[in-house]
């Protein structure tokens, strides 16, 4: 437990410099105030610390983020002497200056990990406050760069980047751009901004800088130590994820989109008349009577009673797409309206988007249901219960375009139950996905069973039962090589259920022998991904509207060369659940991710924090997929420390080096570690 504060608070006074602050003990927590502003270092779970500062008054709790509300509890002891304060908690030691400017260190040698840094030296310090109205600030915390230094995390982004150090990033939640504000250093730390406003970090050769464009105070959290034990302490303080359920180990078959019940049931039983393994199936958008109503439109789904009980009986569960906007035709529109249930605008209407309804020949302006309500969130889990779960037991959910997904995005515009768009907006979607896995767990239906599959998530969004995929994305190579940065960076911001639509999203023809390259090899690599999803808009595809439909997108759609590969690695998959599962249990009990940087298990291999297109599938299985166009074979680092076992010719390999494998089409290099025995092989 925190050591217990005196009966007085411990002060101390230095008189060295007219800039000194003030220095406090207090429960267990270090605190300096000066030049009216409060700073307060806490520990937050072993080996790491919460960092509060607030310029005007006293520190505000209570505010949103993504830590939870207790922190695991650890030993820590603080120290003020000399006109320095010190806490100590684990692994991490904080040293506080007189003028208030913060370094941690790791605890065993005094090696500084990150120190912050004034702005200039006529500034008094790393944080800025702008005033913007309110009492609310333009914030910016500012640290020192280091040249050896590589970054990764902050969530899913398409720029292809693994290490992000040279990068300015927004936060802010767009579709296949995901903000999750924390980051792993090759330094020896993992930080998380605690703050949902909408901003950026520039992680420039001259210095580190987070920015929040409006809020009320600046909150971070930060923890030492190797990447795989900071993956622990974060999602200790962030929460895990639940034990993935089994039937989602498997494979999801999804299009954009089957319009009926009779395209959907076609599909699934086509599946089983080919002996093929299929876990899950997808019911797309405009299946509803109109947006917002969140209920079948019978006249194309006439009986889903019989369609669920149908996929029951061939082993197929059914996810049902939600979207979180309203249509003013909805059913639901106007009393949600009065409710206040909606997001609100400051200037204009209480619309933020335009979107294609049922019965109207124009779009219409829709309007988002404000997540971060408690209330809004109770009415919607109604709304969801009636009419999915209780009639027909549907517990598994698409939350789609659940950034929210605004035309046009002025985030300064909204207004939400927890505060402003620009402090609060990057919250929605783990507030969105809050909505569902509360609501199961109250009705009982699915206390061990909850996973939703989301276009958007922030920190925290993975305590949720959240799955992100990596949103509306190209159909080539190039876009391919970018979702292996994407897929390691959400990894390694605490999501641990990831994927991507197999074959990507915009296009795609199935006739095409190009395209079907691509498909062949993305089917490869996500067959080893977290999740195993077939989804897209292919070729032929129809306006947007609700009649639009794309190109077929099942297995036998790729004609007999590429199916015989794909059916390959459905049977692949489905031999590989057990391990799966294995791992996932490893997200759900320690909090490691599923999909890891081969630093995670390779920390002391220099070359292993460089690669960017491999990756361990767990701990025993490199995955290197196929990423270029007409390649037969592939180069891959296997990092130093580990014997490795090429799983398709037996071949073994001492780490530490770069080795190249063959690899025709109907073969992604797989290694195994150390001996480990998994039934890669028919």
């Amino acid at each position: 437990m925190n050591q217990p504060a005196e009966n007085q608070p411990q002060v101390s006074l230095a008189q060295s410099s007219p800039t000194v602050g003030i220095f406090r003990e207090r429960d267990g927590a270090l605190e300096w105030s000066g030049r009216q502003e409060t700073v307060r270092v806490e520990p937050w779970g072993p080996d790491g610390v919460r960092v509060r500062a607030r310029l005007g008054g006293p520190l505000l709790d209570g505010l949103p983020g993504a830590l939870l509300a207790e922190a695991p509890p650890a030993p820590s002891t603080v120290k003020i002497e000399g006109g320095r304060g010190r806490l100590t908690v684990g692994a991490l030691t904080v040293e506080v200056d007189a003028e208030g400017l913060i370094r941690f260190l790791d605890t065993s040698d005094e090696r500084e990990l990150l120190a912050e840094e004034r702005a200039h030296f006529w500034w008094p310090g790393s944080r800025l406050y702008t005033a913007v109205g309110n009492g609310h600030h333009r914030l910016e915390q500012r640290f020192a760069a280091y040249d050896d230094e590589k970054l990764y995390g902050l969530g899913q982004h398409q720029h292809g980047r693994f290490d992000q150090k040279g990068l300015v990033v927004d936060l802010v939640q767009r579709n296949a751009e995901v903000g999750i504000p924390v980051l792993t250093s090759s330094r020896g730390y993992t930080l998380l901004w605690n703050n949902p406003a909408i901003g950026r970090v520039e992680l420039a050769h001259n210095g580190t800088r987070w920015v929040a464009d409006s809020a009320r105070q600046i909150d971070y959290w930060i923890t030492a130590g190797a990447p795989a034990e900071a993956q622990r302490r974060y999602s200790a303080v962030t929460g895990r994820t639940p034990m993935l359920p089994e039937w989602a180990a498997g494979f999801w078959q999804c299009k954009l989109r089957y319009r009926t019940q009779d395209e959907l049931l076609a599909v699934a039983r086509e599946y089983k008349r080919r002996g093929l393994p299929l876990d899950v199936i997808v019911c797309d958008f405009f299946h509803w009577t109109h947006l917002g109503d969140w209920k079948f439109d019978l006249s194309e789904w006439p009986d889903p009673a019989a369609m669920v009980r149908e996929l029951d009986e061939l082993g197929v569960k059914l996810v049902v797409s939600v979207w979180p906007s309203v249509s003013p035709l909805s059913e639901n529109h106007q009393l949600m309206e009065q409710r206040g249930y909606f997001i609100g605008t400051q200037y204009g209407p209480m619309a933020h988007a335009d979107w294609p309804d049922k019965e109207v020949a124009s779009t219409v302006q829709v309007a988002f249901y404000d997540a971060t309500n408690p209330e809004a969130r109770e009415f919607v889990w109604s709304r969801i219960r009636d009419n999915y779960l209780v009639p027909y037991g549907i517990t598994a959910f698409w939350l789609d375009a659940c950034e929210p997904e605004l035309k046009p995005g002025f985030s300064e515009n909204l207004r939400y139950w927890a505060g402003p768009g620009l402090e609060v907006g990057n919250m929605y979607p783990a507030e969105n996905a809050r909505t569902f896995y509360e609501g199961l767990r109250a009705s009982g239906s699915g206390d061990d069973e909850i996973i939703t599959l989301n276009r958007s998530a922030w920190a925290g969004s993975q305590r949720y039962g959240a799955a992100l995929w990596s949103g509306d994305i190209g159909t080539d190579f190039p876009t391919l090589r970018r979702q292996i940065a994407a897929g390691l960076n959400t990894s390694l911001s605490g999501i641990p259920w990831w994927n991507t639509d197999i074959g990507g999203f915009h296009g795609g023809d199935p006739d095409d022998p190009e395209y079907r390259e691509v498909m062949v090899r993305w089917f490869q690599f996500g067959a080893l991904s977290p999740l195993m999803r077939l989804h897209g808009f292919r070729d032929p595809g129809t306006p947007l509207g609700p009649e639009m439909t794309g190109g077929p997108n099942e297995v036998w759609s790729y004609g007999e060369e590429a199916g015989a590969v794909l059916e390959k690695y459905l049977r692949l998959r489905e031999r590989l659940k057990p391990y799966v599962l294995q791992v996932m249990r490893e997200a759900h009990e320690e909090g490691l991710p599923v999909m890891r940087p081969l630093f995670l298990e390779f920390p002391d291999d220099p070359a292993a924090w460089s690669v960017d297109d491999s990756y361990l599938f767990g701990r025993d299985l490199l995955v290197a997929p196929v990423l270029t166009v007409g390649a037969t074979d592939r180069s891959a680092h296997l990092p130093a420390g580990a014997r490795w076992t090429d799983a398709w010719t037996g071949e073994t390999y001492e780490g530490g080096a770069a080795v190249t494998v063959d690899a025709p089409l109907d073969r992604i290099p797989l290694f195994l570690r150390d001996g480990a025995r998994l039934p890669i092989r028919e």
